[in-house]
């Protein structure tokens, strides 16, 4: 993956968002962090499911994914805007 890049709370903070009324981070966000490949993340998780619980780990419907999907298309245009 990329150089080490300092990593802020910023950053952190702008990688959680709220689904189905919980904070959350996505699988590839947190690759990203780990500087790790998004399959090498969920095989852990998957190798380890009792250490993630339900409400910890779930994954998107299609529809929860377009809608987050979307989010970022505005995120980015507010980004830009700027």
């Amino acid at each position: 993956m990329d150089e080490y890049k300092e990593i802020t709370e910023t950053t952190i903070k702008n990688l959680i968002y709220v689904i189905r009324g919980q904070q959350v981070m996505l699988d590839s966000d947190l690759a990203m962090l780990y500087q790790v490949e998004t399959r090498i993340i969920n095989q852990a998780v998957k190798r380890n499911i009792a250490r993630f619980p339900e409400k910890f780990c779930f994954q998107l419907s299609g529809d929860e994914y377009q809608n987050l999907k979307s989010q970022f298309v505005i995120s980015s245009s507010a980004d830009e805007k700027s």
